[in-house]
């Protein structure tokens, strides 16, 4: 089997509303949690330092989210089946960026408090967004 035939199998155009919105849920939380730990005065005073934020993690998405399945054909069919494969791609999408942070690449570190907060909360506001998601469409 190629790649592009591997790659092809894992996506599904039917799963791009669920791509769009797993993206604005991660750099929500992303910026919530940039908030948290700084005042919004760095928005005004240094305008990429979110880039530097979001890049390592939006990295490990889109490179592991297609090779788990988060948007492979039957990932748009029900939470049942979306929610694990979110959860289930996050999770090595998110050591992927702490490991971007941790080896110098990125600004922020990896500190072990920090890794389990992005991969837990990440997790759950994943799933819940899929969740939510299903439940309003129907």
């Amino acid at each position: 089997m190629d790649s592009d035939s591997f790659l092809a199998s894992r996506l599904d155009r039917g799963a791009a509303p669920l791509a769009v919105g797993d993206v604005v849920v991660i750099l929500g939380l992303l910026t919530f949690g940039a908030l948290q730990h700084n005042t919004a005065a760095f928005l005004t005073e240094n305008p990429t330092y979110l880039l530097g934020i979001y890049a390592p993690f939006l990295i490990g998405w889109i490179l592991v989210a297609p090779l788990i399945g988060a948007y492979a054909p039957g990932a748009a069919e029900s939470a049942k089946s979306s929610v694990p494969l979110v959860v289930r791609s996050w999770v090595p999408a998110a050591v992927v960026g702490l490991l971007l942070r941790w080896g110098g690449v990125f600004h922020g570190g990896a500190a072990p408090a920090f890794a389990v907060v992005i991969t837990v909360t990440g997790a759950v506001a994943l799933g819940v967004w899929r969740y939510v998601y299903f439940k309003v469409r129907g």
